[in-house]
């Protein structure tokens, strides 16, 4: 135990300590004490408020670090369609679905039904499309089939995502090149819901897909069927700030995607498959629109207690039964 001078004399050198730095700090930044220590409170709060975003960017940061290693140490090109690149296909795809399995115990049921031909994936829009992410990871490990994705152009530029986005290949160029990879025999996963569903649905889990029927158009194009898909909690994992009236006028006028996302809780994932909507050519994209939101909902309404609950969502972690009815 500390005599009385003994803590005195070490309250003096904290104290000398803290004004060494703050000084440091002032002398850096040629700002104020005070309002450094308004900045770091600041700072603070918007860590917590974008914490799975942080968290989104150092693991693509880590994923890209061990691809460019990977890439020099058996000096590989830019052809990732090279068969050399597959271990480190692999390797990505094992690390995120071990995220998934470790955070949020993450399991995918109905791989059977995706057809060995193509197939266009469609897919409710959570708040962080981490679900989808592990979806299209558990795929490739289980099955070796790659699954091209519809990706905003925004999130391509993300620090650190180029390059696993080659190997997990992302499409943001538009209807045409979708219909192409389609009719190459490959699968592609569209949310026409997008930002303003991820941003402005809830625990109610809303489909807010407005117009939008050209992910059917492409279907129809492609004479391929559309697959679709639902992942259980994962309104509940991760929320944002989308009911306040800011944000959404916000993102309406600028549409830019930077409605904070808060949450990360480690919730129960499960993503269900759909039977697929086989393709018909006397159907109009207003009709198979109609038809893919149904089943959607039907696998919504079939695996998803609503309105949706953080604390269920956390619970059934432990619980081994999957909600049928």
């Amino acid at each position: 135990m500390l005599s009385k001078s003994e803590s005195h004399t070490s309250w003096q050198e904290s104290m000398i300590s803290s004004t060494w730095l703050t000084y440091i700090l002032e002398e850096w930044t040629g700002v104020e004490c005070h309002y450094l220590y308004y900045i770091g409170f600041i700072l603070c709060v918007l860590n917590i408020m974008f914490v799975p975003i942080l968290i989104f960017i150092s693991l693509s940061c880590f994923l890209n670090l061990l691809l460019h290693i990977y890439k020099r140490k058996n000096g590989l090109d830019e052809d990732f369609s090279n068969k050399s690149w597959d271990n480190g296909r692999f390797m990505v795809a094992s690390i995120l679905s071990m995220c998934g399995k470790l955070f949020h115990g993450y399991e995918l049921h109905g791989i059977e039904k995706i057809p060995e031909g193509p197939g266009l994936i469609v897919y409710y829009h959570g708040a962080s499309p981490v679900d989808y992410c592990f979806f299209i990871c558990t795929l490739y490990i289980q099955t070796g089939r790659l699954c091209y994705s519809v990706v905003d152009r925004f999130f391509a530029k993300l620090p650190g995502i180029q390059l696993y986005l080659n190997l997990l290949p992302g499409v943001h160029s538009g209807r045409d090149e979708s219909v192409e990879i389609l009719k190459k025999g490959n699968l592609l996963g569209v949310a026409p819901g997008g930002g303003r569903e991820a941003f402005f649905s809830d625990e109610n889990y809303n489909l807010l897909w407005g117009n939008r029927k050209g992910f059917a158009q492409v279907a129809i194009d492609a004479k391929v069927p559309i697959i679709p898909l639902f992942t259980q909690n994962i309104r509940e994992g991760y929320r944002t700030f989308g009911k306040i009236g800011f944000f959404r006028w916000f993102y309406e006028r600028s549409r830019l995607p930077l409605i904070p996302v808060y949450g990360g809780f480690p919730v129960k994932l499960r993503t269900y498959i759909g039977d697929p909507i086989l393709y018909d050519p006397n159907i109009t994209a207003t009709e198979l629109v109609e038809k893919t939101k149904i089943a959607i909902e039907t696998l919504r309404d079939r695996h998803q207690k609503l309105p949706g609950s953080i604390l269920r969502a956390l619970l059934e972690r432990f619980d081994k039964h999957q909600k049928e009815d």
